[in-house]
């Protein structure tokens, strides 16, 4: 698979060398000089220039290219990559960095953006994962389908601990992805049986976002409030 990158600090300089150490082609392209860290991911070719000009693109061959990410520290210009790449070039698939939270209602397909990565997001996701068992947490959303990810760490009295996955009637538009028990991944079968402390990852459509109230309940429903203790004059013996 060929890789254009946009942006090449640190997070597209990380995301270049995991990608060559997978065996892909990547193509760095910077307009900052005191980025071009050649020496840092020596594998990758490299180029100095604007990537919100269509003749840099050109350059690096993006008509060429399987992925575009722009992964730049502003928002503007890792939109006005993924739009060049997508009607300019046709690039099959474009992936934008988020900086800024207020920023993503724009990152979707009008703008040519197929998958938009929310740094911030997905960290409040994972801290709030990591003290929330039982909780439902969205992890991310397919910008193009509309669809969702979420996680929930199963609470010992869940309903479904104890069940088979083929035993539980999961709701309309909703499937379980994976199960991950003690640090590794299953994939989930019919006789698989469910246990307290697993990760189930769920992937929800849009049209089932309604019933995920439903969904927390079924797997974790929170506790009955406990009735408080009537209290009153304590009588004294005579």
């Amino acid at each position: 698979m060929r890789v254009v990158i946009a942006g090449a600090g640190s997070v597209g300089r990380s995301i270049a060398r995991e990608l060559l150490g997978h065996g892909h082609e990547v193509t760095l392209v910077d307009r900052n000089p005191a980025a071009m860290r050649v020496a840092s991911v020596a594998e990758a070719d490299w180029l100095l220039a604007d990537a919100c000009e269509p003749s840099a693109l050109a350059e690096a061959r993006v008509e060429d290219s399987d992925v575009v990410v722009a992964a730049t520290g502003d928002d503007k210009v890792n939109l006005v990559v993924s739009l060049l790449a997508k009607t300019e070039f046709g690039v099959p698939r474009t992936v934008a960095r988020v900086n800024n939270p207020k920023n993503e209602w724009m990152f979707d397909d009008a703008w040519g953006v197929d998958v938009q990565v929310s740094t911030p997001r997905i960290m409040t996701s994972l801290v709030e994962e990591a003290v929330s068992v039982g909780d439902l947490v969205r992890i991310f959303r397919f910008h193009q389908s509309g669809a969702s990810m979420h996680e929930i760490t199963l609470p010992a009295d869940s309903p479904v601990v104890g069940r088979r996955v083929g035993q539980v009637m999961w709701p309309p538009d909703t499937v379980l992805a994976a199960i991950i028990r003690e640090d590794r991944p299953i994939a989930p079968g019919g006789d698989d049986t469910l246990e307290a402390g697993d990760e189930l990852l769920l992937v929800v459509s849009a049209f089932a976002e309604d019933q995920l109230s439903g969904l927390q309940q079924m797997l974790a429903p929170a506790p009955a409030p406990t009735s408080p203790t009537a209290s009153g004059p304590t009588a004294e013996a005579p």
